[in-house]
């Protein structure tokens, strides 16, 4: 066994054997703090190991921010980011990477080579909603702590439902995709149903270690929860423009999008590991959706 195997084994280990939920709730009030000095810290610490590009933030001096999950999930300056326009045009949901991107065989997606799960196990076992995204079309985007950490809408969209799943907090980078089974089923997760003009879509947000909480913009911090899947029904029309922000993670995860059987063709040019950017070209919607 070479010294890079043997310390991935060790990671992985590492994954089972700590706190997971206990570690992320002391690492999210750490990023809350507002006493300046911690703060301060902790911001210039992240960012000598993860080089960020200030002159895209909203606020580009790291004093204007209150706290580390204040400057995580830092604003983009308008324009920073071109949105796609052509109607039949799906945008990336966010900044990060392709982390598999193809069709769901049946009730299968793709995790990583050798590794597939459950559309019904992502989906928090509602299986009204699994099939309808039977055969359907997913993509897999991973966010790196130097990513933007907002989430916008692919396409525009009405808000039809949520399911908060409680879960593991894995990480959720490649080396635990690669040796994890149903990493992205087993984590805490949060579903939202969509209803668009090509029919329904799902985007998820996954949890991941140290990922202090999830937020949308219509709900506020939705996880973490409870230990129950919790399933909201929007009774107030709640409507999103295509490339409009439906939600952040406090520190980095991962973005699932679903679509029906035969509703879309991903963009040829995406395949694992391709740096994506919030609004580019992900896929177009099929002329006959």
């Amino acid at each position: 066994m070479s010294l890079s195997e043997f310390r991935e084994r060790l990671f992985i280990l590492s994954q089972y054997c700590i706190p997971q939920h206990t570690l992320s709730r002391l690492i999210g009030y750490l990023a809350d703090c507002e006493i300046p000095l911690i703060k301060s810290k902790i911001i210039q610490l992240f960012s000598h190991f993860f080089p960020i590009n200030m002159a895209e933030a909203e606020r580009e001096n790291y004093e204007q921010y209150l706290s580390f999950n204040d400057f995580f999930t830092r604003a983009l300056k308008p324009g920073a980011r071109a949105i796609v326009q052509e109607k039949n045009a799906i945008a990336s949901p966010a900044d990060g990477a392709i982390s598999e991107i193809g069709i769901i065989e049946k009730d299968q997606l793709l995790q990583a080579k050798g590794h597939k799960y459950s559309l019904l196990a992502l989906l928090g076992g509602d299986t009204a909603l699994a099939e309808q995204f039977n055969n359907g079309a997913f993509a897999t985007i991973y966010l790196s702590p130097k990513d933007y950490h907002r989430v916008h809408m692919p396409l525009a969209g009405t808000l039809q439902k949520t399911l908060y799943v409680p879960g593991k907090l894995f990480s959720v980078n490649q080396t635990t995709a690669n040796n994890v089974p149903g990493l992205f089923a087993r984590n805490e997760r949060l579903v939202c149903v969509f209803n668009t003009d090509c029919g329904p879509m799902v985007v998820i947000l996954v949890g991941a270690m140290i990922v202090a909480a999830i937020e949308t913009v219509w709900a506020g911090q939705v996880a973490p929860q409870s230990k129950k899947i919790n399933t909201i029904d929007m009774t107030k029309v709640f409507a999103l423009d295509k490339g409009a922000e439906m939600g952040r993670f406090k520190l980095g995860s991962t973005a699932i999008v679903l679509f029906p059987e035969n509703t879309v063709t991903w963009n040829k040019n995406l395949e694992n590991a391709t740096t994506v950017q919030l609004g580019e070209l992900l896929g177009t919607i099929n002329s006959h959706s």
